[in-house]
């Protein structure tokens, strides 16, 4: 059950995400289902939460200097990243969010769509879909069944 847990956890992780979920699980031999369904639930779980509060929690860390700066590089580094969001919207944030890149997860994707401007329902259905992608590339290279190289 321990694993279960670490696998849910390392799926929120902004680090990590389903990308450092789904070869945990299956290195801790569990079966490829469950650590798909316990990743993707994880990578999903900050999505809503980050969506409707970022900009109060940006809002708030501009009251301190070293809030003030580090809210100015996290957006900075997000729009810079999201330029495939920018144009495609909701395509391009489901692009952006499956194609399992370093920094290209849920997190940065809900926070391109809410600095963006994009709709709830046009969030929640890039970002789903492309955590949904980004678990099939990810399972597949896991299990050695393609290459990224």
């Amino acid at each position: 059950m321990k694993q279960h847990l670490i696998v849910v956890i390392l799926g929120m992780l902004p680090i990590s995400e389903l990308r450092g979920a789904i070869p945990y699980g299956l290195g801790c031999g569990l079966s490829l289902e469950k650590v798909v369904a316990l990743a993707i639930l994880g990578n999903f779980i900050p999505v809503i939460p980050l969506f409707l509060f970022l900009k109060q929690l940006l809002d708030y860390l501009k009251h301190w200097s070293f809030g003030r700066k580090m809210a100015d590089w996290l957006v900075h580094r997000t729009l810079s990243q999201s330029r495939v969001v920018e144009v495609y919207k909701t395509l391009g944030l489901l692009i952006f969010v499956g194609i399992p890149l370093p920094m290209t997860g849920a997190w940065t994707g809900t926070m391109a769509a809410v600095l963006l401007g994009m709709s709830f329902r046009d969030c929640l259905i890039g970002v789903t879909g492309g955590i949904l992608m980004a678990a099939v590339i990810v399972s597949l290279v896991s299990l050695g069944l393609i290459s990224l190289f």
